[in-house]
């Protein structure tokens, strides 16, 4: 194997290696966009919700049940690394938004980390079609060579 057929062999790799890299980032941004639905869905029923109000609250295995809101005031919030705060509805919706600024700042970081990636595959894509011109020429000029009639 030619040293240029190693180096486009080895730019392949690369290649698909970054491929792979920019899929798994992408499937992290979708599932950060999956939770800031799901924050979205959350703030926009604590903002709905008043004291007295009747619910269905999921207990698991898709299972539920209808309870009645008794203070619209003792919200649970998740914080994240296990720890929750109790907070009244207008708290409990800022740390939910905190939360979805937090997401937003995330998904930012993981499309500029699939930026970097893709623009670093461009410059091996470009690199990989130098080194195939360079091989053409370098053929077509051994043809020549091969063709010339030699001088009597």
């Amino acid at each position: 194997m030619g040293a240029s057929q190693q180096q486009l062999q080895e730019l392949s790799q690369q290649l698909q290696e970054i491929d792979e890299q920019i899929d798994v980032l992408k499937e992290d941004v979708e599932a950060v966009r999956d939770e800031q639905d799901a924050v979205d869905e959350a703030t926009d029923a604590i903002d709905q919700l008043e004291s007295g109000s009747t619910v269905q609250v999921p207990l698991g295995g898709g299972a539920y049940v209808r309870a009645t809101i008794e203070d619209i005031d003792e919200i649970i919030v998740e914080l994240g690394a296990d720890y929750a705060l109790e907070r009244d509805q207008e708290g409990a919706i800022d740390t939910l938004e905190n939360k979805k600024d937090r997401l937003d700042d995330r998904i930012e970081e993981l499309e500029g980390d699939i930026d970097e990636l893709e623009n670093e595959s461009a410059q091996l894509e470009q690199q990989a079609q130098q080194i195939q011109q360079q091989a053409m020429q370098q053929q077509m000029q051994q043809m020549g060579q091969g063709q010339q009639e030699p001088d009597e």
